[in-house]
């Protein structure tokens, strides 16, 4: 066999094997939207089956009308886009400062991030819980926003950082020259260049506070503040209630969001993710 039939062969194999494991990681995904359209007794019957016995829409109708689910979502929503906000103020001027300026401390500041955020979530849990109820913030989106924010900013100034050193300085001095201020330069110059990585960031930040669950279930005590993770719970929190296909319903209805919003920004993931790797 000749080399190219080699690497073909070779990539062939590749190829295959990845789709396999895709195929491997759907059938959770693939059992649960079965479920979602089935009946009450289908989780529970043993049997592996990708196609509903019975199909019925009753699932998603219990879940949309007979449920806080549009509240939970609109709370989500709420949350997930606040966070966006407050950490994308900080994180951009913060990442852009790191990676063009040289100033004492720069790199121990850099690496105390890391070593903050090592650290597990639930090791704050009760000095967050003191300072939102003195700061009688507790029970509020905006003391978990800020929470979020806070998290999340350690991710966005890395990712964007390395995105901003792949910014060659000459086209910053072009703008310059052709009499840009440093406003001007960084609004009309840097953040247009820069939309990959802050695409992907938003993304990831949106994902991270979607999904989260230990904070939004500590700190939202009213069931109508819920988020959709707080809700998902809520409706498996009864032993003697447990309604397997109507809680499948709503998580394949809380994936719909995300789903449509990396489809159409997928295009970005790529550089976004790659040039923010890079290493200082």
């Amino acid at each position: 066999m000749t080399r190219k039939g080699k690497n073909t062969a070779r990539l062939a194999l590749l190829n295959a094997a990845f789709i396999l494991l895709c195929l491997v990681t759907l059938v959770p995904v693939l059992y649960a939207l079965s479920i979602s359209f089935s009946g009450q007794g289908a989780a529970l019957s043993g049997e592996l089956s990708f196609l509903p016995k019975d199909p019925t829409l009753e699932n998603y109708r219990a879940i949309l009308f007979d449920k806080p689910f549009l509240l939970w979502l609109k709370n989500s929503l709420l949350l997930s886009a606040g966070t966006i906000a407050l950490s994308m103020l900080c994180a951009v001027p913060a990442a852009y400062a790191a990676s063009r300026w040289r100033f004492a401390g720069r790199r121990g500041m850099l690496r105390s991030l890391l070593v903050l955020n090592a650290f597990p979530q639930v090791l704050s849990m009760f000095a967050l819980f003191r300072v939102l109820r003195l700061t009688n913030t507790l029970n509020t989106h905006g003391g978990l926003m800020v929470i979020y924010a806070g998290s999340m900013c350690v991710f966005a100034v890395w990712n964007m950082k390395g995105y901003f050193d792949t910014i060659p300085r000459e086209i910053e001095e072009a703008s310059k020259i052709d009499g840009a201020n440093d406003f001007q330069m960084i609004l009309r110059v840097v953040l247009p260049l820069a939309r990959p990585a802050i695409i992907v960031t938003c993304v990831m930040v949106l994902i991270t506070v979607w999904n989260e669950y230990l904070f939004a279930t500590t700190f939202l005590l009213d069931s109508r503040s819920y988020s959709l993770a707080g809700g998902l719970y809520q409706l498996q929190s009864n032993d003697y209630s447990r309604n397997w296909p109507v809680f499948t319903a709503a998580s394949m209805l809380a994936t719909l969001p995300l789903l449509l919003i990396f489809f159409r920004v997928q295009k970005h993931m790529v550089s976004g993710l790659t040039a923010g790797g890079v290493k200082e």
